[in-house]
């Protein structure tokens, strides 16, 4: 792998069997191909968008990527560790924001900070000062011993993002991590992508905000119907116009020039 690369994925596939109310809605068939033979590379340093509509394969690929589901074929290779020959290894050395994450809302931000520090082997000193200096970031060290359920939606949102970094790794994957939140909450997540690479560390992001994507990725991946359709750098793939255009331009492309 070349050495400004952290992610490769090379012709990763999943499929999943439908339910029976879905399969009516599908036309009958009882599987779909959530994605199909996706490759591409992601450098260290940089935010990686894949943009697409819900229901393209953004999750269902990120999700491989985080070891979370067994592709049915194909591989990524994460910072030289294999999702599928060593799914514990890319562990250690991920975070993975998903609104899949459910924190259970008797938990305080403080119980949960130190329980997930102790899953990734944090020692007690490094936890306490990334704890603080990490709430006190987000605006949680005012609500630490507040019990999630009495959270706002959007404080709920900074406390899985804090859990997700507490071992402060170099590959983070943020899917979706603006979906339904206020500007203000909003703001704050991007600004600290931001910073994120800054640091150096690689991001890889999901959305389908069009505005999100000109503001922070360096390049985009487009997925419709789970197959990559377009791979560039923003400039490159835009060309000074503005992405959403470009995005439904693919779009009718890849449906046969239904818009």
């Amino acid at each position: 792998m070349n050495d400004n690369v952290i992610l490769s994925v090379d012709g990763l596939s999943k499929t999943f069997r439908l339910p029976l109310k879905q399969q009516k809605l599908e036309g009958g068939n009882k599987v779909k191909l959530a994605v199909d033979n996706i490759s591409f590379t992601a450098n260290r340093g940089e935010i990686f968008g894949l943009l697409g509509p819900n229901g393209a394969g953004k999750t269902t690929t990120l999700r491989m990527l985080a070891t979370l589901i067994k592709p049915d074929s194909g591989d990524a290779v994460i910072d030289g560790v294999s999702v599928v020959r060593d799914p514990s290894g890319v562990r250690g050395r991920i975070g993975f924001l998903t609104s899949e994450l459910k924190l259970e809302d008797f938990f305080t931000p403080n119980y949960l900070f130190d329980f997930f520090s102790g899953l990734h082997g944090v020692p007690e000193d490094v936890r306490d000062s990334r704890k603080r200096a990490l709430f006190a970031r987000f605006g949680i060290d005012k609500f630490a011993e507040v019990k999630l359920g009495n959270l706002s939606t959007g404080m709920k949102q900074k406390v899985s993002i804090v859990v997700s970094v507490v071992h402060d790794p170099d590959f983070i994957i943020f899917d979706e991590p603006t979906n339904g939140l206020d500007v203000l909450t909003a703001k704050t997540v991007t600004d600290y992508l931001s910073e994120l690479r800054a640091e150096g560390k690689s991001i890889i992001l999901s959305t389908h905000i069009f505005s999100l994507a000109e503001k922070l990725c360096d390049r985009v991946g487009v997925i419709i119907d789970g197959r990559l359709v377009a791979l560039d750098s923003l400039a490159a793939l835009t060309k000074g116009r503005p992405l959403e255009d470009v995005f439904f331009e693919l779009y009718a492309e890849a449906k046969g020039g239904v818009s």
